[in-house]
């Protein structure tokens, strides 16, 4: 077993499971989607792109390729809730929360193809 691949395998799943426990909840109602959970998920797809940078495959350019959305669409959900923050009295409005979410359900989307192609790449180097 290559210690390298189970990190790498690793952070990339923890950065998945944490994007959809942030989407997870009523898509409207801040009180179901933690800033910091979204803080983190911003940090651990920011570390999955960066150990994916030194693949120069084609399979490593698509793993890239995917990470950089899922980044772009997480920090944008970020920003989004920075300017919201101030709507109302307890944080993000239901209608700028939708935003937050549907940009991060985005990056969910992303870090899902990201997986996708790293299980269909280790399936197709076994045989």
């Amino acid at each position: 077993m290559n210690l390298e691949r189970v990190v790498f395998g690793f952070v990339i799943i923890l950065a998945l499971a944490f994007t959809s426990t942030f989407v997870m909840g009523d898509i409207d109602n801040p009180a179901h989607h933690n800033v910091w959970i979204l803080t983190i998920a911003i940090l651990v797809n920011l570390i999955a792109t960066g150990l994916k940078l030194g693949d120069r495959s084609q399979v490593g350019a698509l793993l890239l390729a995917s990470s950089l959305v899922a980044d772009v669409l997480l920090i944008t959900a970020r920003v989004i809730w920075i300017i919201a923050e101030n709507d109302t009295e307890l944080g993000p409005s239901a209608s700028s929360m939708v935003n937050i979410v549907s940009m991060a359900g985005g990056a969910l989307v992303a870090s899902t193809v990201s997986i996708v192609i790293l299980v269909g790449d280790t399936v197709l180097s076994r045989r």
